[in-house]
């Protein structure tokens, strides 16, 4: 059982459940912009789509989603592959300097997602 402070859902069920619920979700999303892209879209068209709520809430579904299953994914494999076990004392900070740095990526992209989306 997962039990790391930086886990995602503090035990490796959550993890696994908010993996394949996010994926499902992001496979969704790029289905319908797939579509709405091979059905032929202009810009007015394509304003007039993104302007509608359900579209937004869809979008920041996706966004959330991505965010989601970027922790799990990049949190396993650096809990993985940067471990005392294999690099000595390294692999434990390097690892807490490469989590610190991907959850600010994430919130960065989080933020700025949820501004281009509500014109915040």
């Amino acid at each position: 059982m997962v039990t790391t402070v930086t886990s995602f859902g503090r035990n490796g069920l959550s993890d696994w459940l908010i993996q394949r619920v996010s994926g499902v979700v992001l496979l969704a999303y790029t289905l319908f912009i797939l579509w709405t892209v091979a059905t032929g879209v202009d810009y007015a068209s394509w304003k007039a789509l993104f302007d509608q709520t359900w579209l937004k809430v869809f979008s920041l579904m996706a966004l959330l989603s991505l965010v989601a299953h970027a922790w799990i994914g990049m949190w396993a494999v650096l809990t993985d592959y940067l471990t005392e076990r294999l690099m000595g004392t390294t692999g434990n900070v390097l690892r807490l300097i490469l989590q610190l740095l991907i959850a600010l990526v994430l919130f960065v992209y989080m933020v700025w997602g949820v501004q281009i989306l509500w014109g915040y």
